[in-house]
């Protein structure tokens, strides 16, 4: 009340006649809110346009005093001070004639989706019209029924503040649509949380965000939404239809293939059709692939796209291509092991490379790479004690280096699983750690499944003398088959 009184000292206006009382006390504001006052008549102009609200307001109430402080309060509720509330209030004449009730009603109304003081005072700050707008009361009570409250507050606050607020009000049908068109009632939230909500929804029409669904039924449709919502975001005309049809076009056409990379990987959508298309046109150029390799690339590694043609790919094909391989050999490693493209250079290939040098492969050679492919899903710190763990048990770089020629893989099994069969080969299979040399392949299978559950059933019908590559490489079908007939030629005997 003592900030009323001192912004109001006698009486409030009644008529125009009165705006030279207002003179004597022009309002202080902070620097930030002033307003332009580049001449004496805009000085002016403020003035009596602050003054005529003084008019209003005072025509509005019987203690107008008691009705502004009021309103006051209420601002600094939402965290808003007294010299900003004079400014909206200035500029916001519609916000003076509100009902308190209907201010308070909408206040408790924001509150209760969530907003804090801050989102609140930013919201009204940017956005005044959404404590006065009735259309909003429709989509207040969607947000807070409809959606039980569950939208982030950024995104409400983003919602509230992005549109006007007669661009809000077909919000909730919009929403009904996705649902009609598939979005699962408990998933719609989420879709709601991870898209841009004015880009998705609010400046499109329903026959417009029709069309975009219809567009993605063949690729995957709600599938395809709920696993990267953002894609909603985008233009269907100048980004959605030429994206994929560019990869329509390096695939020939193949709509499966396209809908399994866009699956996998529907961030590709977010790369333009001409950043695909220079990918491809590299790959085609640099590394002699054809259109449909190139797409199996793209389908086993579709983040391939993502990769920098300069930084990344150029250097790795390079590589390739200076240990000896061919087109063919090219395209049948980067199937293989595609994320040799992606993977940092210095931190893990030169890394891989010192070690695979170092057990015997020669530079430049088709065996290094080779042995490159293989431990591209491996770190180099699970390699580096893989190979500390063969040197541990006796092995020597040699060894090593003939182990995995037989058997790539071994280089990139986990050390934990290959130190757990090695043992069990030492101290339960009681053989000579050796036979690994004859038949590395053994560690590649399955410890439980596969290793210990075959010599436990086989020691006690053929002895523990039967060959690792024997015990471990005849096919279930087959074994089960021979374990039957056996034990049916022994019950005949005992018969």
């Amino acid at each position: 009340m003592v900030l009323a009184r001192a912004l109001f000292p006698n009486r409030f206006c009644s008529s125009p006649s009165s705006i030279t009382t207002f003179h004597a006390h022009p309002l202080k504001l902070p620097h930030s809110l002033q307003l332009p006052s580049h001449s004496p008549s805009t000085q002016l102009e403020a003035q009596c346009s602050f003054s005529i609200f003084q008019c209003r307001f005072s025509t509005s109430y019987a203690n107008p005093e008691a009705g502004f402080g009021m309103r006051i309060s209420l601002f600094q509720e939402m965290g808003i001070g007294f010299d900003e509330t004079q400014v909206l209030l200035l500029n916001n004449p519609d916000l003076s004639l509100l009902p308190l009730d209907s201010l308070r009603a909408r206040i408790l109304s924001l509150q209760s989706l969530g907003l804090d003081r801050v989102a609140m005072n930013q919201l009204v700050s940017k956005r005044p019209s959404v404590i006065a707008a009735k259309e909003l009361e429709p989509l207040l009570s969607f947000l807070r029924y409809g959606l039980q409250g569950q939208l982030e507050q950024a995104q409400v606050t983003r919602l509230l503040s992005a549109a006007e607020p007669r661009l809000l009000v077909g919000f909730p049908h919009k929403v009904q649509l996705l649902i009609d068109r598939g979005v699962p009632v408990d998933k719609i939230v989420h879709v709601l949380n991870n898209v841009s909500l004015p880009k998705a929804l609010c400046n499109r029409s329903l026959d417009e965000i029709g069309k975009m669904l219809s567009f993605l039924e063949p690729f995957g449709g709600v599938s395809l939404i709920l696993k990267r919502p953002a894609i909603l975001n985008f233009d269907l005309d100048n980004q959605l239809i030429p994206r994929v049809q560019v990869l329509r076009k390096i695939s020939g056409g193949d709509e499966d293939g396209v809908s399994k990379v866009l699956y996998k990987f529907p961030t590709i959508l977010s790369y333009s059709g001409e950043h695909v298309m220079g990918h491809a046109r590299f790959l085609r150029d640099f590394a002699g692939l054809e259109d449909s390799q190139i797409f199996r690339i793209i389908t086993v590694f579709p983040a391939i796209i993502t990769a920098s043609r300069e930084r990344k790919l150029h250097p790795r094909i390079r590589f390739l291509k200076e240990c000896g391989l061919d087109s063919a050999e090219i395209f049948k490693f980067l199937s293989k092991a595609p994320t040799f493209l992606a993977h940092s250079w210095h931190e893990n290939i030169a890394y891989k490379l010192v070690l695979l040098v170092k057990i015997g492969y020669k530079h430049r050679t088709k065996d290094l790479a080779t042995a490159m492919a293989s431990t591209t899903r491996t770190s180099c710190e699970n390699m580096q004690k893989v190979v500390s763990l063969f040197l541990n048990f006796g092995f020597s770089c040699e060894d090593i280096f003939a182990m995995s020629k037989k058997q790539p893989q071994i280089l990139q099994y986990n050390h934990t699983s290959l130190e757990k069969k090695m043992n069990y080969l030492i101290e339960e299979m009681n053989r000579d750690i050796e036979e690994l040399l004859v038949f590395p392949a053994f560690l590649g299978y399955n410890f439980d499944s596969r290793i210990k559950h075959r010599f436990e059933e086989k020691k006690g019908v053929r002895g523990e003398g039967m060959s690792l590559n024997k015990l471990l490489t005849v096919s279930s079908d087959t074994y089960t088959t021979g374990k039957r007939k056996k034990v049916s030629a022994i019950g005949s005997e005992l018969k």
